[in-house]
């Protein structure tokens, strides 16, 4: 009887065992889904688009605007050192136009370091700017085409020109190779272009 048990319940398991290596054989195979996505070079908008090519031709002229303004002070005060020398050292005339030129070589000065770091301020807050309107365009446009994310994918240009900017190029360029991935960049740089009046130039 004990044995009868035991080889009925072997038989059991056989049959258990070959029916559900049956099954798990005709289930189909489900291939693991793929995500979405899309790519972007952030450096190629910003340098291809037509609102910062605007904005950089409109930085160039008040650019040479300055420097025509800097220029004409730093003419004057090379004629006011000529006047000086032929006045005699220590006579009022001489320390009159002597503290003229002072002030006036600071002023230069002053100028100059102001219009440096004004330029700086200016094209920093229009890059942020720039960006942040990319960031919303291309949210936009990976909800409109299905992608589960978009990657920054700048490309290198060689020869990089001095081993610090190679370094931060080599930190930042995270994307080596994105074939398959959908390329936003025109799409991205026609929707920035038309968006031309949420920007002050």
């Amino acid at each position: 009887m004990k044995s009868r048990t035991i080889a009925l319940a072997m038989f059991a398991t056989a049959v258990l065992l070959v029916v559900g290596y049956q099954y798990s054989v005709a289930q189909p195979v489900v291939s693991r889904q793929t995500a979405k996505i899309g790519i972007v070079s952030v450096r190629k908008v910003f340098r291809d688009c037509q609102l910062n090519v605007k904005y950089r031709s409109n930085a160039l002229a008040e650019q040479s605007r300055l420097k025509a303004e800097e220029d004409k002070l730093d003419t004057e005060i090379k004629a006011q050192e000529a006047a000086l020398k032929v006045l005699k050292q220590g006579s009022p005339d001489y320390l009159t136009k002597a503290n003229e030129l002072f002030h006036k070589k600071a002023g230069l000065e002053a100028t100059r370091q102001f219009n440096a770091q004004a330029r700086a301020l200016k094209d920093q807050r229009w890059t942020e700017a720039l960006y942040q309107e990319l960031i919303v365009i291309v949210k936009e446009l990976a909800q409109q085409k299905g992608l589960d994310m978009v990657l920054e994918g700048d490309e290198l240009e060689f020869p990089i020109a001095s081993g610090e900017e190679l370094m931060m190029a080599l930190q930042t360029h995270k994307v080596l190779y994105s074939g398959g991935c959908v390329d936003l960049n025109a799409e991205a740089m026609a929707e920035l272009d038309k968006r031309e009046s949420k920007f002050k130039f």
